[in-house]
């Protein structure tokens, strides 16, 4: 596959312009309703398979296909994301009006994280071909793994990462209203919404782990990683919004994604002696992953709606407008002390 530079160049800024349209069109903090949630959700997902529609084009069927594939896995392992920022939010109260801004600047550094992880896979591949079997053994190990723990969910609160984080960086108890950072009698202090964006992009970059071998599985070109990663990754955000209060459907998708997850692996393990075409596994894919969703909704259809249960924590307050305003410039010390 010959990708030309000015390739990568034209989709490094249609991402940024496409980033820029989103910040813009949520400038202000407000609940993202189900409606708006779902119009941008049908947008990133168009504007992704248009983008595949290129790919098969202008690179042929064989091309087109592994990025479908990428995308298809990429875009269905992101429903754990959703799940993980659930707990997050529900644990730390954060007011849904602030939740698009952490998502967005979460999935700006995932772009980031994941761009780096992709580059170093693909170094490593191409002068150590033989990593590609720990990829494969690592990708059906965590699919019989999610297979077996599919019920259990960890809040990433009471992980050790967080409990470091937290007694190292001095925050705030109460919200600022989007800031991250504040000044207060001259001490430069976190929010509660910086943390919370930590534990966005810590749990992202875990679960990069999983799918960055996965999708390398489908296609060992960084050009269709790192699109497929990204045009799907664009959309997470507003699949948040469209999801979140639906995950309690979806009853059996971990199954699905466990399976996805096996014979991506053992399809990559066995790459040297049988040579499964794209098109078919992109087909056992999708066949997967739409009998586990169809299935999720049919035996849900009378279930009724469950919240995100989390570890008791402290009611974090908003800060007043009078309060926000007697802030100190956050940046630079005042004179005021």
């Amino acid at each position: 596959m010959n990708v030309e530079i000015w390739m990568w160049l034209a989709v490094l800024a249609v991402i940024i312009v496409m980033l820029l349209i989103d910040l813009f069109a949520h400038r202000k903090a407000h609940e993202i309703s189900l409606r708006e949630a779902a119009i941008w959700s049908g947008f990133w997902v168009a504007t992704g398979i248009g983008f595949g529609i290129l790919v098969w084009n202008y690179f042929g069927a064989e091309y087109g296909q592994q990025y479908f594939a990428g995308f298809v896995i990429e875009k269905s392992l992101a429903v754990d994301n959703v799940f993980i920022w659930a707990l997050i939010f529900a644990s730390f109260s954060v007011p849904r009006k602030y939740q698009h801004r952490v998502l967005f600047l979460g999935v700006l550094g995932a772009l980031v994280f994941r761009g780096i992880f992709i580059a170093l896979g693909a170094v490593i591949l191409e002068n150590f071909a033989w990593v590609l079997y720990l990829f494969a053994a690592f990708l059906i190990y965590t699919g019989i793994h999610m297979l077996i723990k599919r019920n259990d969910h960890v809040n990433p609160t009471e992980g050790r990462f967080y409990k470091w984080f937290s007694s190292v960086v001095p925050s705030t108890k109460k919200y600022y209203g989007q800031k991250l950072f504040v000044r207060i009698g001259g001490v430069l202090l976190a929010t509660p919404l910086f943390m919370v964006l930590v534990l966005v992009e810590f749990t992202d970059i875990i679960f990069a782990v999983d799918s960055i071998p996965a999708i390398f599985a489908v296609t060992s070109e960084p050009f269709l990683v790192f699109t497929a990663n990204a045009f799907a990754i664009l959309g997470l955000r507003a699949m948040y919004f469209l999801l979140a209060d639906l995950m309690y459907r979806f009853v059996y998708l971990k199954i699905g994604l466990a399976f996805v997850l096996v014979w991506v692996g053992v399809k990559m393990a066995l790459h040297d002696i049988v040579k499964v075409p794209t098109g078919i596994s992109l087909t056992v894919i999708l066949t997967i992953l739409t009998v586990s969703i169809v299935a999720s909704f049919i035996v849900s259809r009378n279930k009724e709606a469950e919240s995100i249960h989390v570890m008791e924590h402290d009611e974090l307050p908003e800060a007043t407008e009078e309060e926000i305003a007697e802030l100190a410039p956050t940046w630079r010390k005042s004179g005021k002390m």
